[in-house]
């Protein structure tokens, strides 16, 4: 049985693999890295919101890629979860948001060359 981390870690490696060679490559590792510093000082419906309404398309396609890899249909509805839910599941969705984000960063890190 794999634990949540690493189903998490294989998703995302996969996710950051596919778009490193993109054109958007440096935008997309450039939020990798800024994210989880984002959602830390801003808070994550505050952040999501953020990315939504000013990111380019490769920091669009970063969150929208972590809200797959979460289990959502896209950046849109991990916002709308983020914004209507109380207390403990908003503690708990920003633990999996960071969690998750931590892999994008070190795949991001790792495959997207400057």
């Amino acid at each position: 049985m794999r634990t949540r981390a690493q189903r998490w870690a294989e998703d995302a490696y996969n996710r950051v693999k596919a778009r490193a060679q993109g054109d958007k490559a440096q935008k997309y590792k450039d939020m990798a890295l800024k994210f989880p510093v984002l959602v830390r000082q801003a808070g994550l419906s505050q952040a999501l919101a953020f990315v939504a309404s000013r990111g380019e398309e490769g920091h669009k396609n970063l969150v929208g890629d972590l809200a797959q890899t979460l289990g959502f249909k896209d950046l849109e509805a991990l916002a709308e979860e983020a914004r209507n839910a109380e207390l403990p599941a908003y503690l708990r969705l920003t633990r999996e948001v960071l969690g998750a984000a931590e892999w994008y960063k070190r795949f991001a890190q790792a495959l997207i060359e400057d």
